[in-house]
């Protein structure tokens, strides 16, 4: 089923076709939400793109257009303003009954864009051996937004997290462990064993250099199979991905597979080989190096790619050409979506132009995110001496939830409270975090980000806990939900908010912005407190109250797909 836009876009076509403008289909622009609602619902400039092909004025074309478009039983009312924009009121038993229909389908009758096609979204990739810390939170939840996104959109997604598993880092774990490793430590606590020793590491390299000769020898009978280093890299490995599902649970952030740089190392001398005899790499001052022409993209022709140093190591450029490979190979994706630090966004240009020089074509997308600060201006970063473990993070969290829920939840067992702190506290350092533009830097404030007030995840499950509590009562006194009339402005505001879920869902998707659909979630609980504040939902004549018993029901429906595709888990009570 299309979005009411691309129904409306539909009418303006056959309209245009109707009148003899032959090509209308080929410049047809997606209807969209009116500025101002006093003028209507939707809007559309396509007049003036018509009126090229037609020799008229936009408004000439916008007028002659009004008579076949109000014949629509979906709009009640049309009409042009200014130089030929077109606005457009739905019909209100229309309206009423598309909400209807749509709220009796899992997905909203949302286009499935993505049938039959696969994505992979690359997103987490924390390093083995260290604990996760804040750094890593954004791309985790901007990543698993993505990925939920388009999956709900009918793409088969494949979320891997490729984690930093190889490197030289092994070498210096593997010299600290002989030296310095605790073995009852280790027991307790692999990770923060593995951090004490490799921390100790750049302590005493300082007075020792020849610890760096060590480390790199270390390396290098790793990467030849032998059999001690490999047991201890396995090890190493094995209790890091422990650590990382206890958090990934905690989140109820799900991958597909976990491959690591280590599972391409295996192909990368041939790749490289590979290039080079393709004339795609050159050997330049010792090194194996892409080179750009300017037409490969802006300033690249400065900026080669290198894939092999002059000792023969290969980098993890070299590693991401290998995987693109194996994922067009492996499961045939067609686009591939990179979310990553801001810093890493001339490492994408290069990494899809070399993909492109390679004549391996698939839709490539980096979704660069900006940096997180607190309220005194400290930067997390995965590079920056800023290192909050982010179980620390979230456990702060539901503590200072805790007196959220007292304020709602007194009557609730203890038990009852401390599920509900924990799921405002996760909710609300997720919803904090994809509310912002990706793009942008990430301001941190716990007043803030808990707050019952404004566009935070404790108002939206606030909202969303009193439409099923409207439900409960209206259970308990034998009410259903019945037919939709729409007959008060705040009903109506109401479901035509509800009613464009399917539209944000798709923008929100195909722009990678998860805070467009937070946006549209403040909307209508916003837009649901108008109404429950105008409008007695039980205790009124039966049908009346059956009609907005529904617009409940639609409300907690829309908002629980909402939170499904931002992974947040909504509360019956609070």
């Amino acid at each position: 089923m299309a979005t009411i836009a691309e129904m409306l876009t539909q009418t303006i076509e056959v309209a245009a076709t109707q009148m003899g403008i032959a090509e209308a289909h080929t410049v047809m622009e997606p209807c969209v939400p009116a500025n101002n609602p006093e003028h209507g619902d939707y809007q559309s400039n396509v007049s003036f793109r018509l009126a090229k092909l037609a020799g008229k004025s936009p408004r000439a074309i916008a007028e002659e257009m009004l008579t076949q478009i109000t014949a629509n039983e979906m709009v009640s009312d049309a009409s042009v303003a200014g130089p030929g924009f077109i606005n457009f009121r739905l019909d209100d038993a229309w309206l009423a009954q598309d909400l209807t229909e749509r709220i009796a389908s899992p997905k909203l009758n949302t286009p499935q864009v993505g049938a039959g096609r696969t994505v992979v979204v690359d997103y987490s990739s924390p390093n083995v051996a260290k604990r996760m810390h804040i750094g890593h939170i954004r791309s985790t939840l901007i990543g698993n937004a993505i990925y939920r996104l388009h999956q709900f959109l009918g793409w088969k997604a494949v979320g891997d997290n490729h984690i930093g598993d190889w490197g030289t880092q092994f070498g210096v774990l593997i010299v600290s462990w002989h030296k310095w490793h605790d073995e009852a430590a280790y027991a307790l606590d692999p990770i923060a064993e593995l951090q004490r020793i490799y921390q100790k590491f750049a302590v005493e390299v300082k007075e020792h250099p020849e610890l760096q000769v060590q480390a790199r020898a270390e390396v290098a009978k790793l990467q030849m199979g032998d059999e001690g280093n490999r047991a201890l890299w396995r090890a190493f490995v094995d209790a890091s991905l422990i650590e990382f599902d206890g958090v990934y649970e905690r989140l109820d952030v799900k991958f597909d597979v976990t491959l690591g740089e280590s599972h391409y190392r295996d192909v990368l001398v041939d790749l490289v080989q590979s290039l080079l005899e393709r004339g795609i790499a050159k050997v330049i001052d010792g090194a194996v190096q892409i080179p750009f022409l300017e037409e490969d993209g802006k300033n690249l022709s400065k900026k080669p790619m290198v894939i092999q140093k002059s000792d023969g190591a290969a980098l993890y450029g070299t590693t991401d050409i290998a995987t693109v490979n194996y994922r067009i190979e492996e499961w045939g994706a067609e686009r591939m979506v990179y979310v990553t630090d801001n810093r890493q966004i001339l490492h994408f240009r290069q990494l899809f132009a070399a993909m492109k020089k390679m004549g391996v074509d698939a839709d490539y997308v980096h979704v660069p995110f900006g940096m997180l600060r607190f309220a005194d201006g400290a930067v997390a970063s995965t590079r920056s001496g800023n290192v909050i473990n982010l179980v620390d993070l979230l456990d702060t969290a539901v503590s200072r939830a805790r007196s959220v829920v007292e304020q709602r939840s007194a009557d609730l067992s203890e038990e009852e409270r401390a599920e509900i702190a924990e799921t405002v506290g996760l909710a609300a350092v997720r919803y904090s975090d994809l509310s912002q533009n990706p793009a942008s830097d990430v301001q941190f404030d716990w007043d803030k980000i808990l707050s019952l007030e404004g566009n935070t995840a404790p108002y939206l499950l606030y909202a969303y806990a009193r439409c099923r509590s409207i439900g409960r009562k209206a259970a308990e006194q034998n009410i259903a939900p019945g037919t939709l009339v729409l007959t008060r402005p705040t009903e109506r505001a109401l479901a035509l908010h509800l009613v464009r879920m399917p539209e944000i869902l798709l923008s929100a998707a195909n722009n990678y912005k998860p805070n467009t659909l937070c946006d549209h979630m403040y909307t209508v609980a916003a837009a649901f407190a108008r109404f429950y504040s105008d409008c007695r939902v039980l205790g009124e004549d039966k049908a009346v109250s059956e009609s907005r018993l529904a617009l409940v029901e639609a409300t907690a429906k829309v908002m629980a797909v909402g939170f499904d595709n931002l992974g947040i888990k909504p509360l019956e009570r609070m």
